[in-house]
């Protein structure tokens, strides 16, 4: 493994984050610390990144297996892409717009890398917008800018999804902040399994580990860094499918020259709720 690298200042670019996000419950466990901790990060974004648009990736929306698809629509309904839950929470609302201009932008971006684009009408899915209620509450502290969600590939390439970052680097010089939203650890059937036990499965930190070393290394080194990850022995532990890790590919292939840092993590049974960043914001 490389040393790892010192976080670069670029203040005229903006930085990259992978965002660890809940399910449906975590909109309402507003006591709970990763809830707490993306409001802070939320308020970073506000108040110091301040994007002119936000490009996002969630682990719920996968296309097929060598094309994305990318919402073009400025208006749309929000999907609430869960079952079996209080009928309120198919009430809930996160006001947002969409902007063709970025999403063309980004169809530019990935044309020109050779990777297909399918441009469709869809809302934002709970994997950004039960997260983005916690960080960007509408009425504390608003988004206020564009919001243009992408798919994911449908493969469990992590290399492509690389790719997919890389081709997008370019944005982010255009005030177009990049969002990777998923999880670092994820492992949702020994979280049923163990519901009623405090117990941390070893791999929740384990892994989170090995993925903070991937992304501190120094950006040269990162793409074969975090291709290694799926090699490690508690991978398959800790993503039995990787559709919750591979936002975090992506803006690692996003960051280029910058370094990734973890601002912060905890264990929880078998996820991790780790919170990362690529790149400096400037102080205010």
């Amino acid at each position: 493994m490389s040393k790892a690298a010192t976080p670069s200042q670029s203040p005229s670019r903006m930085p990259v984050y992978f965002l660890g996000i809940g399910g449906p419950n975590f909109m309402e466990a507003k006591d709970h610390p990763a809830f707490l901790k993306l409001g802070e990060i939320g308020r970073e974004i506000t108040t110091k990144v301040k994007p002119k648009a936000v490009v996002v990736f969630s682990a719920h929306w996968q296309h097929g297996p060598s094309t994305v698809a990318i919402n073009v629509a400025e208006k749309t309904d929000l999907i609430y892409d869960f079952y079996g839950f209080p009928p309120h929470y198919y009430e809930y609302e996160y006001p947002n717009t969409g902007s063709r201009e970025v999403a063309e932008k980004v169809i530019e971006k990935l044309s020109i890398a050779g990777i297909g684009v399918d441009r469709v009408q869809r809302g934002l899915d709970h994997g950004v917008w039960v997260g983005f209620l916690a960080a960007f509450d509408p009425k504390k502290n608003p988004l206020n800018v564009p919001i243009v969600q992408v798919s994911l590939l449908g493969n469990e390439d992590p290399d492509q999804h690389y790719r997919i970052g890389q081709a997008l680097e370019k944005l982010r010089d255009e005030g177009v902040l990049i969002i990777g939203a998923g999880m670092v650890v994820h492992n949702l059937h020994d979280f049923r399994k163990a519901r009623s036990s405090t117990k941390v499965m070893p791999y929740a930190s384990s892994f989170e580990e090995g993925v903070k070393e991937a992304v501190s290394v120094k950006p040269e080194d990162r793409q074969a860094a975090m291709m290694a990850l799926l090699k490690r022995g508690d991978a398959k532990a800790a993503h039995p499918s990787l559709e919750h890790l591979l936002p975090i590919h992506i803006a690692a292939g996003a960051a280029g020259s910058d370094v990734g840092q973890r601002l912060w993590a905890l264990p929880e049974g078998s996820l991790n709720w780790a919170q990362y960043r690529f790149g400096a914001v400037a102080a205010v």
